[in-house]
């Protein structure tokens, strides 16, 4: 008897990240260990699992040559995210430890599993740019110290005085869905449709996170919206946690990192015009054509897009998003 893998976590079928985030609509009871070891071991991740990507998904050469500025902007992007996800790992722990109930803290468990395996498949990739494997760790600790510190840490630290010091769940799953997440995720869009023409290999990797994603947003937005349902009191609440970090990422200085390694990108791509040639990075627009900040202006405008899209779902007003959410990788 052959499975029949959900479309939403089939590899090649699954909506984009931010189609998918704006348009499903999937539970934590739907969601649980039997979906994760079925529909994700077997499904997105089928031939994948050691790399994230298929055996046939090569790195080119030019991306294991030190200093070229495609494999510097991804090494950086990569180490940047592969922290990210190692911290996040960490902190879903108190998600799992939290949870009200078995469906919550089953899929909790497979989003702390999820996050574990962004993080060793992004390392995995450095060390196949020629990153040493015993040097591997130090390296990622390296070049995202000032990043760590200044970025990562104050996001940090909220999600953990409201999930660990608080034991509000509802509230770090917000925090999670709409803050971090929902920042973070088109970004990772951005990720797939860059480096898919320029390395096949990281294209796969970033695909396959961003399928990932989508689940964790689509889930983390229903679970909010049927508490609220349910305790319509906690609204205000809830809206102050977000209200909250909206302002903190709008304080973060991420801005910089990523236009940096936009730069190198921009380099990097110039060199190789011919491989990239007339592919579209977005509908009518080629890639060959953009600039580092129509790149990440594009991640911002598709983060309030997506934001306003969950937002709606859970019966919250859009204005949340007046301000000006930062984006990162």
């Amino acid at each position: 008897m052959t499975n029949t893998i959900a479309p939403e976590a089939d590899f090649d079928s699954a909506p984009s990240l931010l189609d998918g985030a704006k348009e499903l609509v999937l539970t934590a009871e739907h969601c649980n260990l039997a979906y994760w070891f079925t529909d994700v071991a077997q499904g997105t991740l089928a031939g994948r699992g050691a790399t994230g990507h298929a055996p046939d998904a090569l790195v080119p050469d030019y991306m294991r040559q030190p200093g070229h500025p495609l494999r510097e902007a991804l090494v950086l992007e990569f180490g940047f995210r592969a922290l990210s996800e190692e911290l996040a790992t960490r902190v879903l722990s108190y998600y799992v430890a939290n949870a009200p109930g078995i469906p919550e803290m089953e899929f909790f468990a497979t989003q702390l599993i999820d996050e574990a395996r962004h993080a060793r498949v992004f390392r995995e990739h450095l060390v196949s740019m020629g990153v040493p494997r015993d040097r591997l760790f130090a390296e990622i600790e390296e070049m995202t110290a000032d990043y760590r510190r200044r970025v990562l840490a104050p996001v940090e630290e909220y999600a953990l005085d409201i999930v660990r010091d608080r034991k509000d769940f509802y509230g770090g799953v917000a925090v999670f869905t709409i803050v971090i997440e929902g920042v973070l995720a088109p970004a990772a869009e951005l990720s797939e449709r860059k480096w898919g023409v320029l390395d096949p290999a990281a294209g796969e990797i970033s695909r396959g996170t961003s399928i990932d994603e989508i689940r964790h947003l689509v889930v983390g937005s229903t679970i909010l919206r049927d508490h609220l349902v349910r305790t319509p009191e906690y609204r205000p609440r809830l809206l102050e946690i977000l209200e909250a970090g909206r302002q903190l990422w709008n304080e973060v200085p991420d801005r910089e990192y990523v236009i940096h390694r936009e730069e190198l990108f921009q380099e990097g791509m110039l060199r190789h015009a011919d491989l990239v040639a007339d592919y579209e990075l977005w509908p009518g627009v080629r890639m060959l054509d953009t600039t580092p900040e129509e790149r990440y202006d594009a991640a911002e405008r598709w983060t309030d897009e997506m934001a306003e899209a969950r937002m709606s779902f859970m019966g919250l007003p859009t204005d949340w998003l007046s301000g000006s959410v930062a984006v990162s990788a």
